[in-house]
Parts: C-alpha cells; structure tokens; sequence
C-alpha cells in the first residue's frame, strides 16, 4: 500500500518596503500559499493566529524592529453599539442587503475605483485595473461572499464587502463604498451589518484585518467595543487603546523569522481512518 505524507506549508518572507501605516518605518510580511483540499483548514486555523488572507495567499506582518500591527477581531458577544454607531445603523438602515458568490461585476469595479480614487489616492491598490480587480474578488479557494449594499429607489450599489466564512467568525477581507456618502458612516455601518449576520448565523468573532495604533487610518477600529488584538502568541481584550500604543515599534518587539514561524500552530492535515 502507498502512503503519502501530508506537506506542511512552506513560509517565505517579502522584501522590505515602506510602511503605509506609520512614517519612517518598512514593512516586511511573512506569508504562505492557500491552496489544496486542506485550504479551509488552513485559513481557519492561520487566521485564529494572526494571519490574513489576499487572493491563495495568508500573510502576517512581520518587520525587523516593529510589532505595531496587531490582528484585531471583535467578540460578538461582547459588542455595545455606541450612540453614534446606532445613528449609522439608523441612517443606513433604508439599504437592501445581498450576499452572492465572489464574482467581480463591472458596477462593483466602477465602485472600487470611485472609492480609491477619492480615498486612497497613492495607496498600494491606487493603479488596480479591472483584471486586478476581478482576481482580488474571485480567486478564492475557500468559502467567501460578497455582499453588497444597494439603494433599493434608484438600484445603484451603494458598499461592497468581501467577507470570507470562517469556523469561528466573518472575515472582512475588503471593503469600498460610495465616497459621497462618506457622511453617512458606511464604512462603520458594514461592519455593525456583519456583526448582526455573524449574531444571527452564530459566529462568535468578526475579524477586521490589522489595527495600527497611533495610526490615522486604522484609528476606527478600536471604536468597536469587545475588540481584541492578537499580540504575543494569544487573544487579548483591547479595553483601553493606549495601553498597546507604546512597545510595539521599540527595536526589541519583533521575534526572529525562525522563531515566528516555528510558534505557528499548524492543522492536522492527516487523512481519516475509514
């Protein structure tokens, strides 16, 4: 009888480059390749550790002498809205829901590239094209919705999230809206939206990408109560936001590569007994 022993993801490390999120420092991300039939697994168990998922890829952030970017979730469970994240559920409330399979439209890339263009200018995605655009959405190999958000009066796509199901949680991958509607909170308001569907379909955790504190850009995210941030190998509830604004960017904060990798909890890809 043949045997064929399961092969353990090979982690690789990117080439330095300026960081986005805070002046003066590079970023460098570790990251492995999402494919195969223990795909979900793999992205289940990777994101319960930190990692996030572009395309058949997983990455986790992983600079030479800064930690400041933290995995952040949001327990369900413990989640209160606040008086201004109600008004966005209120002002928004008028907008239908539809949650399809992750096939890119040109009306969400006319969205996309509205949004970019208003927003983020000179970010990384800033020269996307459509072909880009449609492999960001639809090359997938696990289970992943996007769900879009529409004036039901006038039928135009108002926000789009590409959100990956998890075992435990919703992963909101990516998300753009109408920029002239910035008053209306829609970034805020998808996340309350995906709070309820996480509530109603039983996922404990809704997970929101990185959080950099002290950085402009990533500052709303600890405005969500029950927010946790991955740091030193475990879940820790955030509570008040300044206490993890200080040793993140001191020289010393970042583990060795061998290190980090050999901390990572792999999946038991083994084969059933049948």
């Amino acid at each position: 009888m043949r045997h064929t022993l399961p092969i353990a993801p090979q982690f690789y490390v990117t080439a330095p480059q300026p960081c986005p999120y805070l002046e003066g420092r590079m970023e460098r991300k570790l990251f492995t390749a999402l494919q195969g039939d223990g795909a979900d697994q793999l992205n289940n168990s990777l994101s319960q550790q930190g990692f996030r998922r572009s395309q058949n890829v997983l990455y986790r952030p992983s600079c030479t002498d800064c930690a400041a970017c933290l995995s952040a979730r949001i327990d369900v469970a413990a989640f209160r809205p606040t008086k201004s994240q109600k008004r966005a559920t209120r002002r928004n409330s008028y907008l239908e829901r539809r949650a399809t399979s992750p096939w890119a439209t040109d009306e969400q890339y006319e969205l996309f590239r509205h949004y970019l263009d208003t927003r983020h200018a000179d970010g990384g995605m800033a020269d996307m094209d459509v072909f880009e655009f449609a492999a960001m959405i639809e090359e997938t190999p696990i289970r992943s919705r996007v769900v879009e958000y529409t004036d039901p009066g006038t039928g135009n796509l108002i926000a789009v999230s590409l959100t990956d199901v998890l075992d435990d949680g919703l992963s909101m991958v990516y998300s753009f809206y109408d920029p002239r509607q910035q008053q209306n909170s829609l970034g805020t308001y998808m996340i309350l939206d995906h709070i309820d569907i996480a509530r109603e379909a039983g996922l404990p955790y809704i997970y929101l990408g990185y959080w950099v504190p002290g950085s402009p850009k990533m500052g709303y995210k600890a405005k969500f109560s029950g927010l946790e941030a991955y740091v030193g190998g475990a879940w820790q509830k955030v509570g008040d936001p300044n206490l993890f604004s200080d040793a993140s960017t001191h020289p010393l904060s970042a583990a060795p590569i061998a290190e980090q990798v050999a901390s990572i909890q792999l999946p038991d890809r083994r084969p059933t007994k049948g």
